[in-house]
């Protein structure tokens, strides 16, 4: 019996454009943002789905309701998909947190697994919490295929598990905004489908990217 699980990032931000650290920040999706999500829309459209678990914020729920259109899937939000919480970094940029935070900055780099912001989460937390939703997808959808509207930092922590390689290291998988990441599990075994396709959105010229990293 095979569980389709496909992650998908949601659309750029006012935010993400400007390169700010964005968690808990409740931004919709810029107009490009939008074309992201079309064009996932686009990419899935003969994906059918169970369902659809949905990080609780407004740039997840937008980039659902795009991709699954008219289509009928029970939609849940599940806390455990939000992103880091960036604590007192929320909405500035790398540069101004190590103006304003030197040494709070240096300190979090420093242990990349337990360090945090001050009010934000370790990496440590944002793992097991990542990680209890993955076990309920599989407990709840077996055989299932569901679709997982989430960020960048807990796609990159999936993988990291499933290729058993330290949270530590999740840096190394890049997600893009409006990608998907897709993984089939039989069993207690997985198979990775694709990592961070990201469907071309229309007008989007070869190789042109306006994707304003950074944080989620």
């Amino acid at each position: 019996m095979r569980t389709s699980i496909w992650l998908i990032r949601h659309g750029q931000t006012a935010l993400n454009k400007a390169r700010r650290y964005q968690s808990v920040s409740d931004y919709g999706l810029t107009a490009y943002g939008q074309q992201q999500a079309n064009a996932l829309a686009h990419r899935l459209r003969r994906t059918p789905f169970h369902a659809a678990v949905i990080s609780p914020t407004r740039r997840a729920r937008e980039t659902v309701e795009i991709v699954l259109g008219q289509r009928e899937a029970a939609m849940f939000y599940d806390a455990r998909w939000a992103e880091t919480n960036h604590g007192r970094w929320e909405g500035l940029t790398y540069r101004e947190v190590r103006a304003r935070f030197p040494e709070e900055s240096v300190a979090r780099f420093a242990d990349p697994l337990d360090g945090r912001a001050t009010g934000g989460e370790s990496l440590a937390e944002v793992q097991a919490r990542v990680l209890a939703g993955w076990q309920a997808l599989l407990q709840n959808y077996p055989g299932g295929r569901v679709l997982v509207a989430t960020h960048a930092t807990p796609i990159q922590l999936i993988l990291c598990h499933l290729a058993e390689m330290s949270a530590t290291l999740h840096w190394r998988w890049r997600i893009d905004l409006g990608s998907v990441t897709a993984i089939d599990i039989y069993g207690s075994a997985s198979i990775v489908r694709m990592v961070n396709e990201v469907p071309r959105a229309r007008g989007q010229g070869s190789g042109v990217r306006d994707q304003g990293e950074l944080a989620e």
